[in-house]
């Protein structure tokens, strides 16, 4: 009897620890244990790099023997080669980041010739965690880094840290944009040091997100004045303590004047003002001031919301300190399912800028909808060239789940935006294979719906270029009816669909807002005129009469309902793709995917139907 209980027990064990290992804890690294190669050193040091570059391949590379050498002709941005044969490789770098970063594409199987350098010099992550744990915009559980304990999980810090680093990405914010000035206290900058200490050999340095009026918050002083010489101090003061701790440190991320934030325009200062100020704090160090454009509000009563950035920034151009980039979101908005390029990209002409795109789905179903973002990043590059920008930043989606990022399919966003900040000419196609043969299976129905994904998205939310017509506060679900007068009109759905009896959009062409007069040419004509404006772009620039007729012969209330009706039936054929799937992929990762997947075909239903109800009303002009 006892026998039996121990091989039950065993058997349980067993079961248990099979569940586990397929629960997407592994993310893409799911390597399998080798240890068959042989690795030697040239020119290499018995740094902590090496070591976790020599332990990844003792352990989980399938050839017999690989070299790693110090190459100095290789500069020293992270790039390397991979020559050699699969039994007797030679991994070539000009540091010892480069060297850890060619360990991991040859670990993925990617032994492309010749010289392989990052595009980006900063592929950074933005964590909008916060002190207590919880992470705005967050699905997937709560911070990683912070608690209200206060302890450091070392172990999972370190699998984020190897994450990050087998997709070459290089840096890190630890926390919120709209920051507590407690980030900057002793205690909590002990315990950036000690995640920077586990990041450091992975080639990632911190930054961290600071509040401007922290001076006034945490050193008791009365203004945050970034002209005042005691403000001054206090920063420069402030950095040299986070220096002594973390020499490497990476610099600032600020929010200022933006959504009730601290900000240089309290004391009628510039953002050129406060951003130069930060600067010189960090300059001494090396430390990079990165200041975002996302600034709309009260200075700006009744301008177009998407314009508020450059009339914002475009005065400051040229004005800003080397040490300062600014980072602009991809779309001059907020992070819609489908926006066009955000045209300061073009205005700011002598200030290096950074792209940030969001990675977790705040407005494309949160962690229950499949919604692969690599095309629509692709889309802005395919206006925005990589080489005019500094970097690239992503909002990030991880959290304390077990699989990371709260939906298994959310993992490959997080895969795709550090493989297109190494190569942006990387295909949507590469990518999506590359990620479903390290994680489930690289079977072309599953390629194919992860490639439609996006555009299904935007076709059951908000076709031909509808757009913030989501429910307040959490932007999850449709509310086209949605104003409140307490809050700004910005907030507010109808402030950007602007359906009437005569027909519906938001009109910023030159008879409208003048948005379209921001963009460069060709854009700026084309997007100006409704008989040459994309039509995905159509309800962006254009309040559009309901009898005008569509490239496919359909009127705007019909093209409407076609392409809601094509993003369910979209949603409806992903289901039948994974269920025929279920043979292929381990039950828990399939019915967890499978659960999320109809409740993103209950949510197209409901997107359909609300809005197609709601706009019909208003082209009745029905209240």
């Amino acid at each position: 009897m006892l026998k039996k209980s121990i091989f039950c027990t065993i058997l349980l064990l067993a079961s248990s620890l099979s569940v586990m290992a397929e629960d997407g804890s592994k993310l893409w690294l799911r390597f399998g244990i080798k240890n068959r190669a042989k690795v030697i050193c040239d020119g290499c040091t018995s740094s902590p790099t090496v070591t976790i570059a020599r332990h990844e391949l003792e352990q989980y590379y399938d050839g017999k023997a690989v070299k790693l050498t110090i190459d100095k002709s290789i500069p020293s941005d992270g790039g390397f080669e991979i020559s050699g044969t699969r039994d007797n490789r030679l991994i070539s770098a000009g540091n010892e980041t480069g060297l850890l970063y060619g360990t991991y594409a040859l670990l993925r199987g990617d032994t492309i010739k010749g010289l392989n350098r990052p595009v980006f010099k900063l592929r950074i992550l933005n964590h909008w965690d916060n002190l207590d744990s919880s992470i705005e915009r967050g699905y997937a559980g709560t911070s990683i880094f912070w608690n209200k304990a206060m302890s450091i999980d070392t172990a999972r810090i370190r699998e984020y840290a190897r994450a990050n680093a087998s997709i070459g990405i290089n840096g890190t914010v630890l926390n919120n944009v709209n920051a507590s000035p407690k980030m900057l206290s002793r205690p909590y900058l002990l315990k950036v040091r000690q995640i920077a200490d586990i990041l450091r050999p992975y080639g990632i340095r911190v930054y961290l997100s600071v509040n401007f009026a922290s001076p006034m918050g945490l050193g008791g002083l009365p203004t945050a004045d970034p002209l005042n010489s005691k403000v001054q101090k206090w920063w420069k003061k402030k950095a040299k303590e986070i220096y002594a701790e973390i020499p490497d440190f990476g610099g600032f991320l600020v929010k200022a004047n933006s959504e009730g934030q601290p900000g240089p325009g309290d004391y009628k200062r510039s953002h050129s003002d406060g951003a130069n100020m930060l600067a010189d704090a960090v300059a001494p160090f090396n430390g990079t001031i990165i200041w975002r454009s996302f600034v709309y509000g009260a200075n700006h009563k009744g301008e177009d919301r998407v314009k508020q950035a450059v009339s914002e920034f475009e005065p400051c151009d040229g004005k800003f300190r080397s040490n300062v980039i600014l980072q602009s979101k991809n779309g001059p908005l907020d992070f819609q399912p489908r926006e066009p390029y955000a045209p300061i990209f073009d205005r700011m002409r002598h200030t290096p800028q950074i792209a940030e795109l969001q990675i977790t789905q705040e407005y494309l179903g949160q962690s229950n909808h499949l919604v692969y973002l690599a095309p629509m990043w692709k889309e802005f590059f395919s206006f925005v060239s990589p080489k005019n920008l500094a970097g690239i930043a992503g909002v990030s989606n991880i959290g304390n789940d077990a699989n990371w990022c709260g939906h298994h399919f959310a993992q490959a966003n997080w895969y795709a935006f550090g493989r297109l900040a190494w190569n942006p000419a990387l295909s949507s196609r590469k990518i999506a294979e590359e990620w479903l043969m390290q994680t489930f299976v690289a079977d072309e129905s599953l390629i194919s719906m992860m490639l439609r994904s996006r555009e299904a998205c935007v076709d059951y939310m908000m076709p031909l270029g509808l757009h913030h017509i989501f429910k307040f506060d959490h932007h999850y679900g449709p509310e086209p009816d949605g104003f409140k007068a307490s809050y700004p009109i910005e907030w507010c759905p109808v402030y950007y669909h602007r359906a009437d009896n005569k027909g519906i959009g938001f009109d910023r062409s030159t008879k409208g807002s003048g948005a379209t007069a921001q963009y460069r040419e060709p854009y700026r004509t084309q997007y100006d005129s409704i008989t040459t404006c994309p039509e995905e772009y159509l309800l962006w620039f254009h309040h559009v009469p309901w009898t005008y007729r569509t490239l496919s012969g359909r009127n705007i209330i019909e093209e409407m309902q076609y392409r809601y009706d094509r993003g369910v039936k979209e949603v409806e054929d992903f289901t039948a793709i994974w269920q025929a799937m279920r043979d292929d992929i381990d039950q828990q990762r399939w019915n967890e995917v499978n659960n999320r997947l109809h409740i993103q075909l209950k949510d197209a239903n409901e997107w359909r139907s609300t809005c197609m109800d709601y706009f019909n009303k208003k082209k009745s002009g029905l209240k």
